[in-house]
């Protein structure tokens, strides 16, 4: 199945190019929205082949700056390299397998 890595401004294109799906976690460590999605996104990766990068925006500023990260969590989602969506806030699980599976599927 999947994994959960933390990604930085340094290797942040060496993970995105990792695997096939890459789904990028934008937070940082004061965000509540953040916190109550961490176990969705653990969950995620034990169920699909995926990896979850998370990348902590309080550290690595460049990254989500390249990307236009405005409100967090910020999710992009990239297929062998090359973004394929995002969405900005939490979601339930259930909306997150949703939004997956219309691009995995």
């Amino acid at each position: 199945m999947g994994k959960v890595v933390e990604a930085s401004d340094a290797d942040f294109d060496m993970v995105t190019n990792s695997d096939e799906w890459v789904l990028v976690d934008f937070w940082a460590p004061w965000c509540g929205p953040c916190k109550m999605i961490a176990p969705v996104l653990e969950q995620i990766a034990g169920e699909r082949e995926i990896t979850i990068a998370k990348v902590n925006t309080d550290v690595n500023q460049l990254s989500p700056g390249k990307y236009g990260v405005r409100g967090i969590p910020n999710l992009i989602l990239f297929r062998n390299g090359q973004l394929v969506d995002r969405m900005t806030g939490a979601m339930p699980k259930l909306g997150m397998d949703d939004w997956l599976d219309r691009h995995m599927a």
